[in-house]
């Protein structure tokens, strides 16, 4: 199947996918604000950038998007049928990025929680309630909301 737009306009398309500051982790963000939690944000001294750092929880929030990271069980996590394998590698490299640097902040003491962009869109009270509930509960060191795998969310 050939793509629908030349290639100067899926250039530029595909340029404007930001990496920080997407809708989704901005409204995770606006909701842990107005619930009173502070944080500080795109860390460079960790691993990876984390979206969202809770030092005084000991917590870092990555909001993934579930086509980019590979949601599995997803319906948004599809793969083009272009090009499929580069699309394969990179999202291949993408998925062992995410291990190696959630292994890392795990290693250095940090638990990392990941919230999948399709919960915010369809439950996002729900998902972010889940959110804050697992922030607050130290004895988790990493939990992905909504799990797509039936509760076995360990890396």
């Amino acid at each position: 199947m050939t793509d629908i737009v030349d290639r100067q306009t899926r250039s530029r398309m595909m340029s404007g996918i930001r990496s920080k500051n997407t809708k989704p982790e901005l409204a995770a963000r606006r909701y842990l604000h107005a619930a009173g939690f502070r944080y500080r944000l795109h860390v460079k001294g960790l691993p990876g950038k984390p979206d969202i750092v809770l030092p005084k929880y000991g917590a870092v929030v990555n909001v993934h998007g579930c086509f980019w990271h590979r949601h599995q069980g997803c319906r948004n996590c599809s793969t083009p049928a272009t090009r499929s394998a580069f699309w394969e590698l990179k999202f291949r490299n993408t998925i062992d990025r995410d291990k190696q640097v959630t292994q890392q902040l795990l290693e250095l003491g940090w638990r990392v929680l990941i919230v999948w962009e399709c919960g915010l869109r369809a439950q996002p009270a729900a998902t972010l309630e889940h959110l804050i509930h697992t922030i607050k509960n130290l004895d988790i060191p990493y939990e992905e909301i909504p799990c797509a795998n039936n509760g076995d969310n360990r890396p």
